[in-house]
């Protein structure tokens, strides 16, 4: 038996009345938890919900997420979290591709979930109770017994470039990465853990999100992102980690009043999404005193978190996302897939059990990101002498302008020293000279007049000619899908 349901049980019996849920002025105990659960799985099953039959959520964060996900899996049916920013022509080719036979969401999205399956809307007064959407308690079914490699989960990627495809996750992927971050990051019934990301996205679910819960720990749900109640949920619940995209990061660390609040009790953050500025983390470690940075690296495909940044090397490896978790393999390889040495840029390609065995309905794309066992990110990167992962670029955002490739991430590490800069982006727009060129979209900070000679000039200081920016762009705020990376296909589509 390794469905979700399995833990709550073994905690709920032990220890009824500890807090396994935090959310506003609610605290759920893990014996009322495997109530609800239960109730709700039974509540499903007299939706005609079994084993293999998938059940969309589209809702924003709270216990009856979590919940959710859990019936799901009791009754051995595969859980479908979506973006809840999707419009209704995204949610219907999602749901439509998925083939799902349940779609449970948020009442604010009733207009955009006009979609052709069954739908159950849930108020905000069922988010805290979920007892009140399943109605009048009856006998609970019995859980369905599932094997590792059953389909858990099924995952959207968020389209950096091109139409979402649908990552299976099964529960031996599941289960491996929990271990592979228990085993990292220390975790404990002592853990006590910020889910402030959208739960639909892997950075929140399961960066390490439910393996918090599996060991008996607690979890502190946001509705939302907002970085004062971010920096009071660390006070007044003595939270011990999280996990924050850059931006959330960058939100906390500008804030005027975060002087505020004690936030001793953080022993660790964990970044990812993109390459954090090496600036912000020396600003995390002034603030954040006792707390540990941890930049790290991971995919959809792969649950997330592949690689961590070790204690003790934060600062001599500045810059890297750390090294592989225990179970994970990584390869960098050329154009032609052949292995390449410490040291040489190429593809960041992985094996291991947290890996997904392929793509739903497309056998075709299963195929093409695959040599032999080995995944390929799509991401370009090398890995140095002691093995930490220094990620470059992505494949498709390497700019190739006049026969050279320029690598984003390199000029956007420049950019970032200069201080009036909040958020940096450079993408490769056509030209009829060099084919392409660079172009710097920036998001200044706030009251500050940019000047884009001193701009040019500071580039042209710490860059080769042809990497200077031949434009500069201003924008409010850069796009970004859920786990803070900035999409920069919609730049280059807004910009083109």
């Amino acid at each position: 038996m390794v469905n979700l349901s399995s833990f709550l049980k073994y905690h709920a019996q032990r220890w009824p009345e500890n807090t396994a849920i935090v959310y506003g002025e609610s605290r759920i105990s893990y014996g009322a938890l495997w109530e609800r659960v239960g109730q709700l799985a039974r509540f499903l099953a007299e939706q005609g919900i079994g084993k293999g039959d998938v059940v969309a959520v589209f809702m924003k964060n709270s216990p009856a997420f979590i919940e959710i996900a859990c019936a799901t899996s009791y009754l051995g049916a595969v859980f479908l979290p979506i973006n809840y920013r999707l419009a209704t022509d995204e949610v219907a080719y999602i749901v439509e591709n998925a083939k799902a036979s349940l779609l449970i969401g948020d009442a604010e999205f009733d207009d955009i979930l006009q979609v052709n399956i069954p739908r159950h809307i849930l108020s905000e007064t069922m988010q805290e109770n979920i007892l009140e959407f399943s109605g009048v308690e009856g006998e609970v079914p019995e859980p369905c017994f599932v094997r590792p490699d059953d389909l858990f989960r099924l995952m959207y990627t968020s389209g950096t470039t091109d139409r979402p495809k649908g990552v299976m996750h099964s529960y031996d992927n599941f289960y491996w990465k929990s271990m592979e971050h228990v085993v990292v990051l220390g975790l404990s019934q002592q853990t006590r853990l910020l889910v402030t990301g959208p739960l639909y996205h892997v950075g929140a679910f399961d960066l390490p999100g439910m393996a918090v819960l599996w060991l008996g720990g607690m979890l502190k749900i946001h509705r939302e992102y907002d970085p004062l109640a971010v920096l009071s949920a660390i006070e007044t619940e003595k939270l011990t980690g999280a996990w924050l995209a850059p931006i959330m990061l960058a939100g906390i660390l500008e804030h005027p009043d975060k002087g505020n609040y004690d936030v001793g009790s953080l022993e660790w953050c964990i970044g990812g999404g993109e390459k954090t500025p090496e600036g912000r983390i020396l600003e995390f470690q002034k603030y954040f005193t006792n707390g540990r940075y941890i930049d790290a690296y991971g995919l959809t495909e792969s649950c997330s978190g592949d690689t961590f940044m070790e204690p003790g090397w934060e600062i001599d490896k500045i810059g890297s996302t750390g090294r592989a978790t225990p179970h994970v393999s990584i390869r960098i390889v050329d154009d032609e897939g052949e292995p390449l040495s410490p040291g040489e840029e190429g593809e960041i390609c992985l094996r291991g059990p947290k890996v997904t065995e392929g793509y739903w309905n497309d056998p075709a794309k299963t195929v093409e990101t695959r040599i032999g066992d080995w995944f390929k990110t799509g991401d370009v990167g090398l890995l140095d002498d002691d093995g930490f992962l220094y990620l470059t670029d992505r494949k498709k955002d390497m700019i190739i302008s006049g026969g050279e490739n320029i690598a984003s991430s390199e000029l956007e590490r420049v950019i970032y020293q200069m201080p009036d800069v909040l958020e940096a982006a450079v993408i490769g727009l056509p030209d009829d000279k060099w084919g392409e060129v660079p172009v710097a979209v920036i998001v200044p900070k706030e009251g500050v007049t940019f000047d884009e000679e001193a701009f040019v000039s500071h580039c042209r200081q710490h860059l080769a000619g042809f990497k200077v920016p031949k434009r500069v762009l201003l924008k409010d705020s850069l796009p970004r899908n859920p786990s803070g990376k900035i999409l920069k296909r919609v730049l280059r589509d807004e910009f083109a």
